[in-house]
């Protein structure tokens, strides 16, 4: 059966517009199947931290990890035995909360069996940690489904501590994040801490023009004495606060920080070498933003549910996943 150009036209637009609205995250997406799904994983991780309250920056941490590999699919949650699952790439080095996401998912199973994905869990979870934290609190759509690969090579695209900022805003540019997100979503380590491993190479194998490898010459004498006092050569396991004086209190210490030369990691200090990211960390970390804004807490909320947007699968390209450690 024929038809003319236009009548083609609509039939095409509105066939897009229900695959749209049938595979489309929203909010309250389990308000019906599963009501209490919401509720469950904040009770899961209101109680995770009331005995380890460093697992939140962790929990937070851990969408970043899921949504830069693949999008956010849940893969980062699948253990493969021999070494080739993603987890098992040295860029997840650290990586903690995966616990208490199968524990949230365990509770869910129980009540509303093959419904809310792993991937909406990690998602809920990071939003209920930057609550916990003092941070915004604010609503995130789901309706993800959890993904079926997980490769140990493919978190090799993941942002690293060694990045300069245009190979971050590179990075944050290919999940569709633009350089206002990469400030936004950095600003994140105002709570939690780093390990020592992730600053050696700044502290002692930096590399010197001309002068062999040293210290980071862009590091104040002082902070860098306090470093070197806290991470000792060869020490890959001690813990410093990601931002100096104010690692337990989400706000915007953390941009003033990089801002006057004390940032602990290198990916934090590049933020402040390249024009278009020192315009963006000035915005937020001087005195009338507060005021007049930009509005640093509304806009990491919208920077959030921008990263948890990507790559998402729904349809029938994924499933929801039993145990989160495991593909059906």
């Amino acid at each position: 059966m024929g038809c003319s150009s236009t009548s083609c036209s609509v039939a095409v637009v509105l066939l897009l517009l229900a695959l749209g609205a049938s595979g489309q995250l929203q909010v309250g997406f389990y308000s019906k199947s599963c009501p209490s799904a919401e509720s469950t994983v904040a009770s899961v991780v209101r109680g995770a931290s009331a005995s380890d309250s460093t697992i939140l920056p962790a929990l937070l941490r851990l969408q970043f990890h899921d949504c830069f590999v693949r999008g956010c699919d849940a893969s980062v949650l699948i253990k493969g035995g021999n070494n080739s699952a993603e987890v098992d790439n040295a860029k997840h080095q650290g990586l903690r909360g995966l616990d208490v996401i199968d524990n949230a998912k365990a509770q869910l199973e129980t009540q509303c069996p093959g419904v809310v994905s792993c991937a909406d869990i990690v998602i809920l979870a990071a939003r209920d940690a930057v609550a916990f934290t003092g941070g915004p609190s604010f609503d995130v759509p789901t309706g993800r489904l959890d993904g079926k690969v997980s490769n140990l090579r493919d978190a090799d695209a993941l942002p690293d501590v060694h990045d300069s900022a245009q190979v971050l805003r590179s990075k944050f540019a290919a999940g569709g994040l633009d350089d206002k997100d990469l400030v936004l979503l950095s600003a994140a380590h105002t709570v939690g801490t780093t390990a020592c491993f992730f600053m050696q190479d700044r502290l002692y194998n930096f590399p010197l023009a001309g002068r062999g490898r040293g210290s980071d010459p862009s590091i104040p004498d002082d902070f860098l004495a306090e470093l070197k006092s806290r991470c000792a050569p060869g020490d890959f396991n001690t813990r410093v606060p990601l931002d100096r004086g104010s690692e337990r209190v989400f706000d915007t210490s953390i941009l003033r920080n990089i801002r006057n030369g004390f940032a602990v990691i290198a990916s934090d200090a590049a933020l402040y070498d390249d024009t278009t990211t020192v315009d963006v960390v000035d915005s937020y970390s001087g005195l009338l933003g507060t005021i007049f804004g930009p509005y640093f807490r509304q806009d990491f909320a919208d920077s959030m549910v921008k990263m948890g947007s990507i790559g998402v699968i729904t349809g029938s390209n994924g499933e929801v996943r039993k145990l989160c450690s495991k593909f059906n």
